[in-house]
């Protein structure tokens, strides 16, 4: 198992509590060995409280957008909306907007010399939950669009892609 899907089986384990994700000994014992000092309190926990007033931080709820540069921001809006379903920023007030599921989402930075994105140059990845990776995939496939779908572990099921411009794209079916 890569260090990434280790880190973000840590990240899931203090959100969710380690019940929920059920580790294998050897992802256990390389989460513990990670940067992070061994005493420290989880990151969720650690990140909630104000320690000048010791009471609890208000906190973001969710994430209310995704932003970035594009060569042509019509053409690859619309590769979105056709191959991913995602409903484009609405042309009038009032118009809809793509609504999330409820779920968990994973933010994390990565070290800058990660391989995990891919190109080097890229410097975001945006990660969608799904309810099934293997159709998702295969309807993909289906237009064209290269997949690489990745066996499932105790974090789920993962596949990579590129939208045209070639920005990382991770598909993420949640273990049950």
């Amino acid at each position: 198992m890569s260090v990434q899907r280790r880190h973000l089986l840590q990240i899931l384990s203090f959100a969710f509590g380690s019940s929920v994700i059920p580790f294998r000994k050897q992802s256990a014992a390389a989460a513990q060995n990670s940067t992070s000092p061994a005493n420290s309190a989880p990151p969720a926990k650690a990140a909630t409280m104000n320690e000048s007033a010791g009471a609890e931080m208000e906190k973001v709820t969710g994430i209310g957008g995704l932003f970035f540069r594009a060569h042509d921001p019509k053409a690859l809006g619309l590769w979105y909306q056709q191959n991913l379903g995602i409903t484009l920023e609405p042309s009038s007030n009032g118009g809809p907007v793509w609504q999330q599921e409820a779920g968990p989402t994973v933010f994390t930075p990565f070290p800058e010399t990660t391989k995990y994105f891919g190109d080097p140059q890229k410097m975001w990845m945006v990660n969608f939950r799904v309810r099934n990776l293997d159709k998702l995939a295969a309807q993909l496939q289906a237009t064209g669009i290269e997949v690489k779908v990745y066996p499932a572990d105790a974090t789920g099921h993962f596949a990579h892609l590129h939208d045209p411009e070639g920005n990382p794209i991770e598909l993420w079916q949640p273990a049950k």
